[in-house]
């Protein structure tokens, strides 16, 4: 239930983003989702991509600084409170939201929340016990490897 994300780090200046995105779309790989935190003089861009692997080469060979982590994917019901109610669960198993972030785009009445835990594997069965929704990297129309 683990799906690999990749954050590349680049340059906080005009283009840099352009660059990024251009090359991995000349490739061929879809953008399933992302997220672009400012951190000064540079930017993290997490993505969730098509092919992770045909993504990580890329990236190396043009020297981009990346790394690959696991994320868990949630789909929560999308209603006031929802997001708070997991948030619940993982602070009663003792657990840390390392970071968190958005997609929408599967249905109207989900809400997709992916997160990096301080523990993913716990998480997951915390998760589990209490009927979240877990997604998979075929429901994102990912390869996993």
């Amino acid at each position: 239930m683990k799906l690999k994300q990749i954050s590349i780090f680049i340059e906080n200046s005009p283009g840099r983003l352009y660059d990024v995105t251009k090359l991995l779309g000349d490739a061929g790989i879809n953008l399933r989702a992302l997220s672009l935190v400012d951190k000064g003089e540079f930017g993290i861009l997490r993505l969730l991509v098509s092919d992770m692997a045909r993504t990580r080469r890329i990236i190396m060979e043009k020297h981009f600084p990346a790394q690959v982590d696991d994320v868990v994917v949630a789909a929560i019901t999308d209603k006031a409170g929802s997001l708070a109610e997991v948030l619940k669960m993982i602070q009663d198993a003792g657990l840390n939201v390392v970071y968190m972030y958005a997609f929408n785009g599967f249905t109207t009445d989900k809400a997709v929340m992916i997160f990096r835990f301080s523990d993913n594997d716990r998480a997951i069965e915390v998760l589990q016990q209490n009927d979240v929704e877990l997604l998979n990297a075929e429901t994102f129309g990912m390869i996993d490897t």
